[in-house]
């Protein structure tokens, strides 16, 4: 529960999976228990927003709490509108929280016109795909004293949150080898994602291995220094080609050493939402140290009676509390809860708490230092390296999984 009363209103902007598992749910959570005003969603097709105010699961989980969905009146159902957001930043009042939830390569334009709104941006990872475009964001940001939060949620796992505190404590060691992965289900490739998943646009590693590039510097404080990405092409639904299978090797500025597999191949028949995890390797007090996160499975197995409708249900489950859970807590409704939850409602509620607190510009700008200085939600310029080892990951995967160096990022 909100220790603050707020009517500051959100918009959401896209309405696809991330929207339907995990941000939309946060967002009326957050405005069930008053701590945010009205929640808007947008899309370029009118049929995504009109499927998501339709969803049984959120109609279930929220009888008593409604979104406004803002459909474009002069486009038909499936004709996409791309610039339709604009009208509603132009409506929002200013100081207020935009969501950002579509693809990668849509972000720069969309974040940017929302600072131009002079709007709060939360924005979904990775925040764009360039250290320029990062840097143009956070001019902006500084220039009209707004807060760009990216939800890497992962950091928000007390996993992450044990680890870092342990690792810099000095338990663990130095950090010198590692290996990750995350491996998201057949599925998605039949969802919109062929839609924005071909291979000139972006990769598997780019888009879910920067969870874990972000994850070891969170833990570590180290900062990548080059990246090799060898990508394998295959075949869409709709007859583009992407990069859904990518093995990738990243350097740290201590010389370790991290692998991560990423594809869009575990498969449907498969337990659990997907499969992950990460092992890092270090050195401490003269000898060996072990940080081991087996994601993929968090002690719970399952046997129904039937399969589980829907893409990728299965017989035989393992499914995770941890990420996203709704909870029947006496109702009305449902109670979300879970990592995915508290780290969209954490950037919202510092985007709000800049305004709470604020009574100046150097006071707006000051608070915002602090969140960025603390280091816990990222930001433009405490997670740019994010963007370097995307822009260098492009270069290698291009080039065969060549290593090309990741430039400092401050």
């Amino acid at each position: 529960m909100s220790r603050y009363v707020s009517e500051t209103p959100v918009l959401l902007i896209g309405a696809g999976m991330i929207a339907h598992d995990q941000i939309l749910p946060a967002l009326l959570q957050m405005r069930r228990e008053g701590a945010v005003g009205e929640v808007t969603v947008c899309s370029q097709r009118n049929s995504s927003v009109e499927a998501l105010a339709q969803a049984p699961m959120l109609r279930r989980a929220f009888p008593d709490v409604d979104f406004r969905a803002a459909l474009d009146p002069t486009a038909s159902s499936d004709e996409p509108r791309p610039e339709h957001y604009r009208s509603l930043l132009a409506e929002l009042p200013e100081r207020s929280v935009v969501v950002v939830a579509v693809p990668d390569q849509l972000h720069r334009r969309v974040v940017l016109d929302a600072l131009c709104a002079s709007q709060h941006v939360c924005c979904v990872k990775p925040l764009v795909l360039r250290v320029a475009d990062s840097l143009e964001i956070e001019r902006e940001a500084r220039a009209r004293g707004l807060l760009v939060g990216v939800e890497y949620h992962k950091r928000f796992d007390p996993r992450s949150i044990m680890a870092r505190d342990r690792y810099r404590s000095g338990q663990f060691g130095e950090f010198k080898l590692g290996t990750a992965r995350l491996m998201e289900k057949w599925h998605y490739r039949d969802s919109n994602f062929q839609n924005w998943f071909a291979a000139d646009a972006t990769d598997s590693f780019v888009y879910i291995g920067c969870h874990y590039v972000d994850l070891v510097h969170f833990v570590t404080g180290l900062l990548p220094t080059a990246v090799s990405v060898y990508g394998i092409l295959d075949e869409l639904p709709n007859g583009d080609r992407g990069y859904l299978w990518t093995d990738a090797r990243v350097l740290w500025e201590n010389g370790a050493c991290l692998n991560v597999q990423n594809s869009l191949s575990f498969p449907d028949a498969a337990p659990g939402p997907n499969t992950q995890g990460m092992t890092l390797y270090c050195t401490g007090s003269g000898r060996g140290a072990l940080l081991e996160h087996s994601d993929q499975y968090r002690g719970i197995a399952y046997s129904f009676g039937e399969a589980a409708s829907g893409p990728g249900g299965t017989q035989y489950a393992e499914p995770s509390p941890d990420y996203f859970l709704y909870q029947d807590l006496g109702g009305p409704g449902l109670v979300p809860t879970g990592y995915g939850v508290r780290s969209v409602r954490h950037i919202v509620e510092e985007a709000i708490r800049v305004e709470r607190e604020a009574d100046s510009e150097d006071r707006r700008r000051a608070i915002i230092a602090a969140i960025e200085s603390a280091g816990i939600l990222a930001t433009p310029s405490n997670s740019r390296y994010n963007e370097a080892v995307c822009e260098a990951a492009r270069e290698s995967i291009a080039d065969g999984g060549r290593l090309v160096a990741v430039p400092r990022s401050e």
